[in-house]
């Protein structure tokens, strides 16, 4: 797919009160409000039914045309907002992108607002209604990023029977995390292209996600960055256009048509 024109990014200076409230966290080269302002000017709002009849909000960014689209799924103590800046990269790469909130999940605003109460053990659930929602858009490969719980959901998700990814990306994500279990008979499903991503001072993180590579089949990447950011904060942190690059990158390899 041909990339689109990308806009200038604009960097960040200094974390203002208007970017806290947007973004679950903030540090030093965190999107401003400019750049998320942007992002916004170029998705839409949409919402789609999880399989306990919730409507869950969510976004679409990326050409209406593409065939080739990444589902991002967010962690416990975030929500979509926090993807909305690499979502907007993401579709300027060619990408139908979609953020959406796990159930229970009501920042508001342009983050939007989920039904239901929150519940750590629906997150397969809720991701696998993205991912067909994402389908019914007209994509047709599709990849799945995952921050922390998120990543934990996404493999979960990647080794059902029933599901087919062409990539999977997990940032920061727990072997296990209350009754969400990742282990070897897990991986050993999970056929689909694999990049993990932590980093070295998110200790935890680092050793789950050296865990999940050495118990993984190809293909599969490793990128244990020298960051203490956790999930999509990876991102906007200190290593994050490394993280970034190397999720494209991954992306452009698995997550093409023909």
């Amino acid at each position: 797919m041909a990339p689109r024109r990308r806009r200038p990014i604009v960097a960040a200076v200094m974390c203002t009160m208007a970017v806290v409230a947007l973004l679950p966290a903030c540090s030093g080269d965190a999107a401003d409000e400019a750049q998320i302002s942007a992002a916004l000017a170029a998705s839409r709002p949409i919402s789609f039914d999880n399989d306990a009849g919730h409507e869950l909000a969510g976004r679409l960014f990326g050409p209406a045309e593409a065939t080739s689209g990444v589902v991002l799924a967010h962690g416990f103590s975030a929500d979509q907002r926090t993807w909305f800046p690499f979502a907007d990269r993401l579709g300027e790469a060619g990408y139908r992108v979609l953020t959406f909130d796990f159930r229970g999940y009501c920042p508001g605003g342009d983050g939007g607002c989920s039904e239901g109460e929150r519940s750590v053990d629906e997150t397969p659930s809720d991701l696998r209604s993205a991912i067909d929602a994402l389908r019914a858009d007209g994509v047709s490969r599709i990849a799945v990023v995952g921050s922390s719980v998120g990543g934990t959901a996404a493999l979960l998700v990647a080794a059902a029977d029933d599901v087919r990814l062409d990539a999977v990306v997990a940032l920061s994500a727990p072997a296990r995390f209350e009754n969400l279990a990742v282990g070897p008979d897990t991986l050993a499903l999970v056929d689909e292209p694999k990049l993990f991503i932590a980093g070295t001072e998110d200790a935890s993180a680092a050793q789950d996600a050296q865990g999940f590579f050495d118990m993984s089949v190809q293909p599969k990447r490793l990128e244990i960055l020298t960051t203490g950011d956790h999930g999509a904060d990876i991102l906007r942190g200190n290593q994050g256009e490394q993280a970034r690059n190397a999720i494209l990158q991954w992306l452009g390899q698995y997550l093409t048509d023909g």
